[in-house]
């Protein structure tokens, strides 16, 4: 479902995580700006106003988004970018739409959707502000737990970008995907040939959520890969890190474009 349309251009699609929803991609508005691309940002269906499709596993939640993109894009050329579980769906999509696909970005990408399976770093919390934990005020529990950097800019970004999504969730809908969550789908063993369009996929070095080492071991499938892991970052990676983020979106953009012009 689109939740938001800006700008013009050849489309960018976003595809946000689990249990959170179009606005935690939002900061992308001041990263990418007057780009040429027509950001189109997808609610998947446990967002708030969005159609519960009735999707049960990770696998039919990328599908229906697969089908949604190629409505909005038709035979025009996109690229795409997903965060977390969202990286998933938009590596599905990318490879399953390759021809026409310019390029793909994750942001904290799900690349073992198994939790028991994922190599992760330790818990840990870079910058410790009681202060600002005060501040959050009922959001506490729920900015605690992801952040890395007890700052005001990140508590803020937290509050304006991810806690309304997480307030607004369809928890019935969560609890259904949730239960097939670590179905092991991978787009890059159901598509084995490498993907050859400009990709980025940037990761927190102290993410303990999905970690940076299972995204990594895929280097070799993106042949024209950027692989960042950015030091005093988590799983909000661009939320804790958004200027560092942001030149690296700008830069795989414009890589994208050149290879339209191919």
């Amino acid at each position: 479902m689109i939740a938001e349309t800006h700008g013009d251009g050849f489309p960018l699609i976003t595809v946000h995580g689990f249990g959170v929803d179009h606005r935690i991609m939002l900061p992308l508005e001041e990263m990418v700006g007057d780009t040429g691309w027509r950001r189109v940002y997808v609610d998947l269906p446990w967002a708030e106003g969005a159609t519960d499709t009735g999707a049960a596993t990770p696998k039919e939640v990328a599908d229906a988004v697969l089908s949604e993109v190629r409505e909005i894009v038709s035979d025009e050329p996109f690229a795409i970018i997903g965060n977390s579980f969202g990286a998933m769906v938009a590596r599905h999509v990318a490879h399953s739409l390759a021809p026409q696909c310019l390029g793909l970005a994750t942001l904290a990408g799900a690349f073992e959707l198994d939790r028991a399976l994922r190599e992760l770093p330790p818990r840990e919390i870079l910058i410790h502000d009681e202060r600002v934990l005060e501040l959050a005020g009922e959001a506490r529990a729920e900015f605690e737990e992801m952040a890395v950097l007890h700052t005001e800019a990140a508590l803020r970004g937290f509050e304006r970008f991810v806690l309304p999504g997480i307030r607004g969730a369809k928890l019935r809908v969560l609890a259904r995907l949730n239960a097939t969550y670590t179905d092991a789908y991978v787009p890059e063993l159901e598509h084995p040939a490498p993907f050859t369009a400009p990709a980025l996929h940037v990761f927190g070095r102290q993410d303990h959520v999905v970690g940076f080492a299972d995204g990594l071991a895929a280097a070799d499938h993106y042949p024209r890969g950027t692989f960042a892991v950015l030091d005093s970052a988590g799983h909000n990676v661009h939320i804790e890190q958004p200027e560092a983020v942001g030149a690296l979106v700008r830069e795989w953009l414009s890589r994208a474009a050149s290879h339209r012009l191919r």
